[in-house]
């Protein structure tokens, strides 16, 4: 596929934490050959015998599992989840993307098969994953909600430090009450009062006195 590039494979410098030869990889159904899978802390990779291969950043894969259904594919597998769009694909998706404007919100999708031919040795593959996958986290899973306030300190308010909040009784809280809030709360209060006594002065509603008073 033209997707493939020719490229040293990674080293101990870029934290190579695997490797592993004959590896089978196949991409979206497509088999690519055998070769070798690198999984770097750097990136993944994977070479053919001929040294032609690619490579995916970590940020790019959404999702990495080892895979024993054998329903799903006959051999048991690592398989990788990638946003991105590879080879052919590619560019038909830039086609579309230019015709219609309507599934920009679709992210692309690559699914990729690394049969090893030892199948042993897909837990220390799915391991070493996991370790470099844990170095490259996705900004957007942070917490976003920062807490712009001013922070409280607990333990600074346990030894009587800090600004405690203030609470009041019903009686304090009157006395904090300006003149103009008084009237206003009284005035409410008053309201409220002429709001229950009149549920037994309506017309035509048969309050709990009125029933008692018909049934006596």
């Amino acid at each position: 596929m033209s997707f493939l590039k020719s490229f040293p494979p990674p080293g101990s410098a870029e934290g190579l934490r695997q490797q592993q030869p004959e590896t089978e990889a196949v991409l979206n159904g497509k088999g690519l050959g055998t070769g070798t899978l690198y999984i770097a802390e750097s990136r993944l990779s994977w070479l053919d015998g001929s040294g032609l291969g690619f490579s995916l950043e970590y940020p790019t894969i959404s999702l990495h599992a080892v895979s024993r259904d054998l329903n799903a594919y006959p051999r048991e597998h690592l398989y990788v989840m990638v946003n991105a769009k590879f080879g052919e694909e590619s560019k038909e998706s830039v086609a579309e993307e230019e015709e219609d404007d309507s599934d920009d919100d679709v992210e692309p999708i690559a699914e990729f098969r690394f049969v090893p031919n030892d199948k042993s040795a897909l837990e220390a593959m799915f391991t070493a994953m996991c370790e470099c996958q844990a170095l490259h986290p996705d900004p957007e899973d942070e917490d976003s909600d920062d807490y712009d306030g001013e922070e409280y300190d607990v333990e600074a308010h346990e030894q009587g430090q800090g600004d405690i909040p203030t609470f009041y009784t019903y009686e304090e809280g009157l006395s904090h009450l300006t003149a103009e809030g008084q009237a206003t709360l009284e005035r409410l209060e008053g309201m409220l009062s002429q709001s229950v006594s009149s549920q037994y002065n309506m017309a035509g509603v048969r309050t709990e006195d009125s029933i008692r008073d018909y049934e006596g």
